[in-house]
């Protein structure tokens, strides 16, 4: 019987990450940090060129 809770938490588990990732992708949070983190390399190429 040990084996329904341990379905049963991976499938929690599961559901949260699902949930949170969503979350997330909703709230814009992935687009975010791509444009900050492209902002701060093109700037640095552009210090390293001059």
């Amino acid at each position: 019987m040990w084996y329904f809770a341990w379905i049963l938490g991976i499938g929690v588990a599961l559901g949260f990450g699902i949930i949170n990732v969503m979350w997330l992708d909703a709230n814009d949070t992935f687009a975010h940090d791509a444009a900050e983190g492209a902002d701060a390399q093109a700037s640095d190429a552009k210090d390293k060129h001059s």
